[in-house]
């Protein structure tokens, strides 16, 4: 999952706080879900198939309306809302927008309670001689993004089975069959990795599939719809299915879809193999519906702003979505972590893994939008930069009481809601940090092999195997450590532990790969791009802070000048040097600072009612992050980047 398409969904996790307490402690996954009186997961077959058929017709309420048929048996029967999301790696199921819940047998409604230890788990007592029960409820998605990401908007929708579904505690999910339907709108179409059995009117049907892999097959559908085949002939078809605000951003350029053809080819030239029976992207062109990044085993979540094409060139930066969400159809999907590998929705999951499972697709991801032509050459060395950058001087914490092994809890410690001090708190840190220890393992391969054996080779030989097939195959720590050293013999398991556990240096892989991280008053075309996409100036390497459009702080870097002069993140800033503040102004007093050594950074700040007066004693001018080559070494991120 990319970091930019975040929940803010809070629900009552004390289930989920009490689950992770007792894994560890070392009781069994059985004893915890007898302490909520759910019963556990069994690895037997589901007695029936569980149809669902969702109403997406409720535009203007932003409803999806839900029944539910679920073959059942007199007794005690317990109906799990999915809590713990694959590619969330967190129990921010959103169980706060479940809503009007009635179960029923016979035509008779049955009283439900939901377990006080278990906030996702409903009891009901099925009635004897009922063999089975229906459920209607509604999701009622959210209408401003406060309340989480905006799935419905008059043109399009994102439907989530996970939001629209109850299933039967006691099963593995891959062994719950489903049948479900879907009413849209009239007239509109849908892209999915489900396949249509039949159309009756405005409600599709798909076909039989089974339930996790039904959460894992979401929906983009939309009344302004186009779809593009990636590979052309492919007896396992890659598409990209376009739902858009309006059709004038459905208009893309031959050259435009070149590139996400290439990257398909990149993929198999640089894997060997493919482990689905199609593949379908999911794009959203939209400023209405929230943006998206989530992955799935034959598709994925990408939501782009509406000009993505439009403006081709403006938005180079967020180009890099596609082929980090394609890469973990590999790795995440087909290839994952033992630990996160659950049961069912409600199992918790580790995250131990998490550096291989998106560090390295992050590596990937920037790496592929290279090889693929998303990204030239020099956007993808600004890129590279900016995130080098990130561990050279901006991330504090981890330098001192931190390591990036931790970070792999950040899901569930914070689940991406906004912290005081990122930088020194640091926050999902196994994304780009593990993106750089990958850069890092990428130049000892070299190193040791004389530039024989590469990351390539580990890409192939660790997600390569088995062309074609899909189900799950997990791997550990130790299978990684193994991986490699069949590929080149040295100590990993030292040398990765030492990276993810240490507070040491992240940026090494830089000068193994024939560069230098250098810092000039001059901002990259990528830095360039995040203060517009972001609404902010970046002094993050100067002053040491960034600053929103008007003057509403964002970071401090901890312990960098701002912060010694103090300022905090709840401010805002008023006037720079007696002017009123601007993005322009601030960089202005910065640079006039380097010149006049006596010379302050003064700043009018407004702290809750308070106005006061800071002075930053800073005086070495502005500060952006830029690749600049070493030619004593051998150029390996060109050769890490050329295509294949």
């Amino acid at each position: 999952m990319r970091r930019h398409g975040t929940n803010h969904w809070r629900s009552d996790l004390k289930t989920t706080a009490l689950a992770s307490a007792l894994v560890a402690a070392g009781l069994a996954l059985a004893s915890v879900s007898a302490f909520a009186d759910v019963p556990p997961p069994q690895d037997v077959p589901y007695n029936g198939t569980l149809k669902i058929n969702v109403d997406a017709t409720d535009l203007a309420h932003r409803v999806f309306r839900v029944r539910e048929t679920i073959p059942a048996q007199a007794g005690p029967l317990t109906l799990l809302y999915p809590a713990w999301l694959p590619g969330h790696h967190s129990p921010t199921g959103p169980i706060d927008k479940l809503a009007g819940l009635v179960v029923k047998a016979n035509g008779q409604v049955l009283p439900w309670t939901r377990d006080p230890l278990d906030v996702y788990a409903f009891h009901v007592d099925v009635p004897q001689g009922a063999t089975s029960v229906e459920a209607y409820f509604e999701f009622l998605s959210p209408q401003d993004t406060k309340q989480g990401r905006v799935v419905m908007t008059p043109e399009m929708l994102n439907l989530q089975w996970n939001t629209v579904s109850l299933y039967p505690a006691g099963y593995y999910a891959k062994r719950i069959q489903t049948e479900v339907s879907v009413t849209y709108p009239a007239g509109w179409k849908a892209g999915t990795a489900l396949e249509v059995a039949s159309q009756n009117g405005a409600t599709v049907n798909y076909k039989p599939i089974n339930y996790d892999d039904l959460v894992d097959s979401p929906i983009y559908a939309g009344k302004y719809f186009k779809q593009v085949d990636l590979d052309p002939g492919a007896k396992a078809p890659v598409r990209m299915n376009f739902v858009a605000d309006d059709p004038k951003y459905l208009e893309m350029k031959p050259e435009q879809i070149k590139p996400f053809r290439e990257l398909v080819q990149q993929m198999y030239k640089m894997y060997g193999a493919h482990h689905y029976d199609h593949y379908d992207f999911l794009v959203s062109l939209s400023d209405k519906m929230s943006g998206n990044g989530l992955e799935h085993h034959r598709s994925s979540e990408d939501g782009a702003s509406a000009d993505f094409f439009t403006e081709w060139d403006k938005n180079a930066l967020g180009r890099d979505l596609f082929s980090h969400e394609f890469n973990h159809s590999w790795d995440g999907k087909y290839r994952r972590g033992k630990d996160l590998t659950t049961p069912n929705f409600n199992v918790p999951m580790s995250d131990t893994l998490l550096w291989v499972y998106e560090g390295q697709t992050q590596f990937w991801g920037h790496v592929m939008a290279a090889r693929s032509g998303l990204w030239n050459t020099e956007q993808a060395h600004d890129m590279w930069a900016y995130t080098a950058a990130t561990y050279d001087m901006n991330r504090p914490g981890l330098a001192s009481w931190r390591n990036v092994q931790d970070t792999t809890n950040d899901p569930v410690i914070a689940q991406r809601r906004p912290l005081p001090y990122r930088n020194y708190q640091a926050s999902e840190d196994y994304y780009s940090a593990g993106q750089m220890i990958w850069l890092d393992v990428d130049g000892k391969l070299r190193e040791l092999s004389g530039n024989k054996k590469t990351i390539d080779n580990f890409g192939k030989a660790f997600f390569g195997m088995e062309n074609g097939k899909w189900d799950v195959n997990t791997y550990t720590f130790e299978d990684v450590v193994k991986t490699l050293n069949d590929i080149q013999p040295y100590d990993w398991a030292k040398y990765l532990r030492e990276r993810l556990d240490g507070h040491g240096p992240l940026i090494g892989g830089i000068a193994s790969h024939g560069w230098k991280l250098v810092y000039t008053d001059k901002p990259s075309a990528a830095v360039k791009a995040v203060e517009s996409r972001r609404h902010f100036t970046d002094l993050t390497y100067s002053l040491g802070v960034s600053v929103g459009k008007d003057g509403d702080i964002g970071d401090v870097r901890w312990d960098s000048p701002a912060f010694k002069a103090g300022l905090a993140p709840s401010m805002k800033i008023v006037a720079v040097n007696g002017r009123q503040y601007s993005g322009d102004a601030i960089k202005d007093a910065v640079t006039a600072s380097a010149k006049d050594k006596n010379a302050p950074v003064e700043l009018l700040v407004k702290n809750f009612d308070e106005y006061k007066t800071l002075r930053i004693d800073y005086h070495d001018g502005l500060k952006y992050p830029h690749l600049e080559r070493d030619k004593s070494k051998p150029d390996h991120l060109a050769e890490l980047l050329k295509a294949l």
